[in-house]
């Protein structure tokens, strides 16, 4: 495990600072892109708040991938993700299902049970504490809100050079191969389209977090999907860790996952 968890880190390493990476840097630097980027979302007198917020997802509530559904289409329709790529390498996903033996890498055997094997997981960004999305990108366009430790996106910092997704063990980021606006069914004017060149992903609904609401997925998701403050001992999540086994995505690479699942 611990073999596995330097490799992951000198790829992490690599993407960050290969070939041509430290003139690049030095560009950015000069620039003035050093300074620290800001959330660029206005907090209501509602507006939630922690320390670090996480998610428990029950996966013995789920029964099919039709469960997953609602969850999955609130997302798109709220961040205006585009859905009708004909190129499914170019597909966007925030949240989507995954089976067990890519969720969770390393955990599956031939004899895993049958439940498991056919139960479909959600999977999103983590979120994680220790981001290595983060210290890979060269314009700080992915950056950690320290205040509650959400993983944002600038997408007008963002360069388009994908060190953040290589970096990112979990495959949690999609790339805008092409301008993704013809391909959204419909716009959700509340939320900003992205353009052509610039990664995206889950961002918690920290929008909607801004105005105490929870994240679109988790209203939608029937008691499947539970959402709070990781630190906060009297939180819903803390209460479920506590109550529940869980396991996080690739737990030994170190970076922290801040999605946790019941199985």
């Amino acid at each position: 495990m611990e073999s596995s968890r330097r490799r992951f880190l000198q790829i992490a390493g690599i993407s960050a600072l290969g070939l041509g990476a430290k003139p690049v840097l030095d560009a950015f630097a000069k620039e003035g892109l050093e300074d620290k980027p800001e959330v660029q979302i206005k907090k209501g007198d509602k507006a939630l708040k922690a320390k670090q917020w996480a998610m428990v997802i029950d996966s013995r509530k789920i029964e099919s991938a039709e469960t997953l559904e609602p969850m999955i289409e609130a997302c798109n329709q709220i961040h205006n993700i585009p859905t009708k790529l004909e190129d499914k390498r170019h597909e966007v996903k925030w949240i989507w299902e995954e089976e067990y033996k890519h969720a969770f890498p390393g955990k599956a055997n031939k004899f895993l049970d049958e439940r498991m094997k056919h139960t479909p997981f959600l999977v999103l960004c983590n979120h994680c504490e220790d981001p290595p999305c983060v210290r890979a990108c060269p314009t700080q366009a992915t950056f950690k809100r320290e205040s509650d430790g959400i993983v944002f996106m600038d997408f007008h910092r963002c360069i388009g050079c994908r060190f953040c997704m290589a970096a990112c063990p979990f495959g949690a980021r999609s790339f805008n191969f092409r301008d993704p606006r013809p391909f959204i069914e419909v716009t959700n004017k509340e939320y900003p389209t992205r353009m052509k060149g610039v990664v995206e992903k889950c961002n918690f609904c920290a929008e909607r977090l801004a105005v105490g609401k929870m994240p679109a997925c988790v209203e939608a998701s029937n008691g499947i999907m539970a959402f709070g403050d990781l630190y906060d001992p009297e939180s819903e999540v803390r209460k479920l860790l506590k109550t529940n086994y869980t396991i996080r995505r690739k737990q030994g690479l170190g970076t922290e996952p801040s999605v946790y699942y019941i199985v």
